[in-house]
């Protein structure tokens, strides 16, 4: 009798420590990355859904209005509309030609800022440092910062960086742009005025520190299956 409740006891503990073992595992599986929790912070779980997007990209300078350039795109099959002025550009992002190269350069900077922080998850040649805690070069803020960097050869950025400031809740609220990886950056911008668009959340304006620049997006709407 002694024997059998000896081998129960090993037993039982065998599968504890197993079912611990799986559990661990699964946790492991299911972590999360830091660029997948910013980008889910944003609404990315609702990106499966999106069947159309159009935005209008600005820049004002002082009192000076940008006429900006207009975008509709269907992510689903990657077709591209730009409006900039009387110029009228249409094609599909899986044949860019010679002739839509400059419609395509600025539709990759347009979306990049209008949508950067699933830009972490969609830009796999992309390195992602870990996150360290740093103050924000505008709002002198403790944040948490990661850097993306791109690699030295392909792309319309090769080489570049940007340094991401986010907060607890895993939401941009700064950014600085070091071409070629530079020890400097070229520019530093806020993100703010938050809305959301069918449940994907797209800071409004980007300003510098001088108060006299804002790019900012317009004409706004994001349509869901």
């Amino acid at each position: 009798m002694k024997y059998i409740s000896v081998i129960l006891i090993c037993l039982i503990a065998f599968t504890s420590c197993n079912s611990e073992v799986k559990k661990s595992t699964v946790e492991e599986i299911n972590e999360l990355t830091i660029a997948q929790k910013i980008a889910n912070a944003h609404g990315f779980e609702n990106w499966n859904k999106v069947t159309e997007v159009r935005f209008t990209f600005r820049v004002d300078r002082d009192t000076i209005k940008g006429n900006g350039r207009s975008w509709i795109w269907n992510p689903k099959i990657n077709d591209v509309n730009m409006v900039m002025g009387s110029a009228v550009v249409s094609y599909n992002r899986h044949k860019v030609d010679s002739t839509h190269m400059g419609a395509d350069r600025a539709f990759t900077n347009d979306k990049y800022w209008f949508l950067v922080p699933f830009q972490l998850v969609w830009d796999k040649t992309a390195s992602i440092s870990e996150p360290v805690k740093k103050e924000s070069p505008l709002g002198k803020e403790k944040l948490s910062k990661i850097t993306i960097t791109y690699p030295a050869e392909g792309g319309y950025t090769p080489g570049d960086a940007y340094d991401i400031f986010y907060d607890d809740n895993y939401l941009i609220k700064e950014w600085s742009y070091r071409p070629k990886n530079s020890d400097k950056p070229y520019m530093s911008t806020t993100f703010e005025n938050y809305q959301d668009f069918n449940g994907i959340k797209v800071a409004i304006n980007h300003k510098k520190d001088d108060g006299k620049w804002n790019l900012n997006f317009t004409d706004v709407s994001i349509t869901l299956e």
